[in-house]
């Protein structure tokens, strides 16, 4: 045995039975977190020094070791070797850069029922007992609590940018509340202005409101979209207010080629779920302009069918990813990733050992996390803002931790990230060149409160929907 070895054995043996090591006090590590945080909140540039940078800009590429500089909020320069005296520089060392994931369609009002469907399906137990009970109980303080514990949820596990799609535009009143929640949170979001219940709903008309009160600006982190129903009208009203419209599509092929008759689609629209669609509407997608939406395991454990991932790239389109709804399964972009990727290869493998020809390609971690990300902010039409880490668009991105045990040592970065991670390697996130989350903690939070505040939502809907929920069942 080596000398090196057997020092390191030994050394390895005193950490092991608690020798005597040196560590900084947790209370010193939050001293520290925090000054720094004091410091990029207070100046204009800010360097980002010596980590793995997966830009997504195959015009740029991708750096095992490089810097960003953030200027005002922007992505001023990406390479490796900045110098920037007048920068905070902090140091990324063990740490992987990419753009921040953007979630292409979330019911975020939901985010008081985390769980609550743990074996439920479409339909029955969705449409019964969310969509057609717990819904309809919702009061405007409800619409806050659960897209803000939505939307903060999601910047925890570095997605900075969603499609909302909250059908719970009941009144007016209602609809101010979520898109007020979305603007509390600091998230990037298309507000997916969408249908409501009872006789104070207003939709889809009170979009002119909408758009008057809150989407006057094209600079800033909210825009504004109408989730359409395969109703002629619903699209009429999105074309005459000039936003993309926002559709869940699937099974039934009809509804959406009547749509393409009549001359209601545009590019740039957003279909979601897309599956056991007949090859006309894939063909009416891919030429309208369309962009895809899926949601694997989500499709996959509640019955929509199988992802429709493979039919979209058949047809010439780049998928993009999202969650849905945490009723039932995770809104978590690392778990989806990771199940488009194995999903796609086992069922061109399949194909394989069925000794068929002429098969498509085996997804790569890289295109993967193209679809979280790029073909996200394509989806969302804010691919001119975010979605890769190009000098000029805005500072959208994630800084991950790279230097844990069940990741160590780096041998592919594509792979570590979409194969290997999950929310707890989410260190840091930056919105709009503002930080979001810092070393751990989402910033300017206060998690007590909120926690109070979405428990006491969720009692009283559960109790005015009469819903029992089991803990332990």
């Amino acid at each position: 045995m080596s000398r090196s070895r057997r020092d390191f054995l030994k050394s390895s043996a005193g950490l092991a039975a608690g020798a005597a090591v040196p560590l900084v006090p947790r209370d010193a590590l939050a001293q520290t977190a925090g000054a720094e945080l004091a410091r990029i909140q207070r100046v204009k540039r800010i360097l980002l020094k010596g980590g793995i940078v997966l830009t997504l800009d195959r015009t740029i590429g991708d750096f095992a070791a490089g810097d960003i500089l953030i200027e005002d909020g922007k992505l001023r320069d990406i390479r490796p070797n900045i110098a920037a005296s007048d920068a905070v520089v902090i140091d990324c060392t063990n740490r992987i850069l990419i753009p921040g994931f953007i979630d292409t369609h979330s019911h975020s009002y939901q985010g008081l029922l985390r769980s609550l469907l743990p074996n439920g399906l479409v339909d029955p137990d969705y449409n019964r007992d969310i969509q057609n009970n717990l819904t309809l109980h919702y009061q405007p303080e409800d619409v806050h609590a659960g897209v803000l514990a939505t939307a903060l949820a999601m910047i925890d596990m570095g997605t900075t940018g969603m499609v909302d799609i909250s059908q719970i535009a009941h009144s007016p009143e209602h609809s101010d509340a979520n898109v007020r929640a979305l603007q509390e949170s600091g998230l990037r979001a298309v507000f997916a202005y969408s249908r409501g219940a009872g006789p104070g709903s207003r939709f889809p008309q009170d979009i002119a409101r909408l758009q008057r009160t809150y989407f006057n600006s094209k600079d800033q982190l909210l825009t504004l979209a109408m989730a359409t129903s395969v109703e002629p009208q619903s699209f009429r009203a999105a074309r005459e207010a000039g936003v993309q419209a926002v559709l869940h599509i699937r099974v039934n092929s009809e509804p959406l080629l009547a749509l393409g008759r009549a001359g209601l689609l545009r590019p740039g629209d957003e279909f979601i779920h897309c599956t056991h669609l007949s090859e006309e509407a894939w063909r009416l997608i891919k030429d309208s302009g369309a962009h895809t939406s899926h949601s694997p395991p989500l499709e996959m454990a509640m019955a929509h069918g199988f992802p429709a991932i493979q039919e979209a790239l058949d047809h010439g389109l780049r998928p993009s990813l999202s969650s849905d709804h945490s009723a039932t399964i995770a809104q978590d972009m690392f778990g989806i990733m990771r199940t488009a990727f194995n999903l796609q290869r086992l069922m061109i493998l399949q194909r394989v050992r069925k000794g068929e020809q002429n098969l498509p390609n085996l997804l790569t971690p890289r295109e993967v996390l193209e679809f979280a990300t790029i073909e996200g902010a394509r989806c969302a039409q804010l691919d001119a803002k975010c979605g890769t880490l190009t000098p000029g668009k805005e500072a959208d991105l994630v800084i991950l931790r790279a230097d844990s045990l069940d990741i160590w040592p780096h041998n592919n970065a594509f792979g570590t990230v979409v194969n290997l991670m999950n929310p707890g390697h989410v260190d840091s996130v930056f919105i709009a060149g503002k930080p979001k989350k810092w070393r751990g903690a989402l910033v300017g939070m206060d998690m007590t409160r909120m926690r109070r505040l979405v428990e006491q939502s969720r009692d009283a809907v559960l109790r005015r929907g009469g819903f029992t929920s089991s803990l332990l069942g």
